[in-house]
């Protein structure tokens, strides 16, 4: 059963060694906990439904609570306290094309607004709705979940836009194939939310981001049918591939996704190098990809995160034994830790390890083997569920991602990371925060940031503490040459930064694209266009 206030299945959790209570007091205090609201309790809130009756809705108000919020820091702390503004009159289910097409007839006959809906996994507020004076439907797409064809010939699947990331490649593996789009929300989100988004995968180093893989498909519009045929490349005008990214439910709703698939590789690795610094790890990082050397993916953490990730791993004797041997050999203090993946046949992981030898050997990295590696691997998508651990120690934990060009990196993460540091200083509070590189191009990175703070004496001050920290990070990334959004798109929470990236003209073809669509603002609107 998945958590109503809380991220994945209830049957999932993660454990916090006995030593992180420790180092988190010595960072940033000694946690608070709040109280929890409980389930029964939020659902006598929901309010009388206005929508008209129709077969696909549900007006359930369960169903409702369940899809009221994403996975936001508010939104968490809303789930938590049970305090939420507001919730949708109702939830679809739509099971193929004629059924988006009629829910769309019935939202127009009865000027209702829609907020696709795909895993519930945002954490941007893409899926939240806003008080109006119009009814809200949100359209929940996980009925639409299959794999509908496959083209082995030209190496194109479609899916329903549903599909979550498990089905996806469960459904693929049973071909032989697989996306290989591996975002840490793989478990819940779905392939038409990572086109809708802008997604990026873990190993986008060899199987692209999201826009490299999707190759065409079908919306449905209060305009009317887009269908994107698929080419493997065209010159024919603008590319109307790009409507449909990142278009985050302003434009319609995407119901069935192309998208251009691999055979299973041969093998894998995953292993892990310390360096002694930040800048050999980095450097590490830009030259690998520039010289492009056949990696699957690449992941750097500042010496903070690294050493972050070693108090919190537990295994304490190992750790000190570990950090031991790096000393040695030249990674002391300030020592950062680098994962790479290798992926394809053997013989061309075999020549990737050999390019790599000279580049480890050039900035005097230690490679430990696959070990920690393998330990990566089995747990690259419980991260999310270290919320609710270090929610159960009184403490709060959030992420903010931009990208920028390499010249920029250093400079901009380090202000960011300084203002996140001492964003909280007016209430005497303090502020653990770190960095990794999770995706990394010829161009540049991007920048993944971390932090961690206590809990105020309530909800509310939680939430302000949030506020402040969240605008402090997004002005300085959209005033230094970094993009809103790396990875998580636009949303809400990001909307009222976007004119800083877009200028003043891009602004206005948003707008009107959102106009030709969508007049009457029905769909999602507060997304992407404030």
């Amino acid at each position: 059963m998945r958590r109503w206030n809380g991220w994945g299945d209830e049957s999932t959790s993660m454990d916090l060694p006995q030593s992180a209570g420790a180092f988190l007091s010595q960072v940033v205090g000694k946690g608070q906990q709040l109280a929890d609201s409980a389930l029964a309790n939020v659902i006598k809130a929901v309010p009388s439904s206005r929508l008209p009756e129709h077969p696909l809705v549900s007006t359930d108000a369960e169903e409702r609570v369940r899809h009221a919020k994403g996975q936001s820091l508010p939104d968490y702390l809303a789930m938590r306290s049970g305090e939420i503004s507001c919730f949708p009159d109702g939830v679809c289910f739509p099971e193929n094309c004629q059924d988006v097409k009629a829910i769309l007839a019935y939202a127009k006959n009865h000027n209702i607004e829609l907020i696709p809906y795909g895993g519930g996994t945002s954490v941007a507020g893409h899926i939240n709705p806003k008080q109006s004076q119009r009814p809200i439907l949100t359209v929940d797409m996980s009925r639409m979940n299959q794999l509908l064809h496959l083209d082995e010939n030209s190496q194109i699947a479609t899916f329903g836009a549903g599909t979550p990331g498990p089905m996806v490649e469960a459904q693929l593996l049973a071909r032989g194939y697989t996306l290989g789009h591996f975002p840490q929300s793989f478990e819940l989100s779905t392939i038409g939310g990572w086109v809708a988004s802008r997604s990026s995968g873990q190993q986008s180093l060899r199987y692209g981001r999201i826009e490299q893989l999707f190759a065409g498909g079908n919306i449905e519009t209060f305009a009317g049918s887009l269908d994107v045929p698929t080419f493997p490349a065209s010159s024919a005008g603008p590319d109307l591939r790009e409507l449909l990214l990142g278009s985050e439910g302003r434009f319609g709703i995407l119901t069935q996704v192309k998208v251009r698939v691999s055979k299973v590789a041969e093998a894998e690795r995953f292993s892990v190098i310390f360096f002694p610094n930040w800048q050999s790890a980095s450097q590490f990082c830009k030259d690998s990809v520039q010289q492009r050397i056949g990696l699957s993916m690449l992941r750097v953490s500042n010496a903070i995160e690294t050493q972050t990730q070693l108090k919190l791993a537990g295994h304490e004797n190992q750790i000190k034994w570990l950090e031991r041997y790096l000393s040695l050999r030249g990674c002391g203090e300030g020592k950062c830790m680098l994962t790479f993946g290798l992926t394809g046949s053997k013989q061309q992981i075999s020549a990737s390890k050999k390019q790599l030898t000279a580049v480890v050997k050039k900035y005097k990295g230690v490679n430990t083997g696959e070990m920690l590696g393998k330990k990566w691997q089995a747990n690259r998508f419980r991260s999310p569920y270290l919320r609710d651990a270090l929610w159960q120690q009184g403490y709060v934990v959030d992420t903010f991602e931009t990208a920028t060009d390499w010249g920029n990196v250093d400079s901009l993460m380090a202000q960011v990371e300084d203002e996140i540091r001492h964003g909280l200083k007016d209430d005497n509070e303090k502020v653990h925060v770190f960095t990794h590189l999770s995706h990394v191009y010829s161009q540049g990175c991007s920048l993944y940031t971390t932090y961690v703070y206590r809990n105020g004496s309530s909800y509310q001050e939680t939430l302000k503490r949030w506020q402040t920290l969240k605008h402090l990070a997004s002005n300085t990334i959209v005033n230094n040459a970094g993009t809103i959004s790396h990875q998580h798109g636009v949303g809400k929470d990001h909307a009222p930064y976007l004119h800083v990236e877009k200028g003043e003209l891009g602004m206005k073809v948003l707008e009107n694209l959102v106009e030709h669509f969508d007049s009457n603002q029905q769909l999602n609107p507060g997304t992407l266009l404030e």
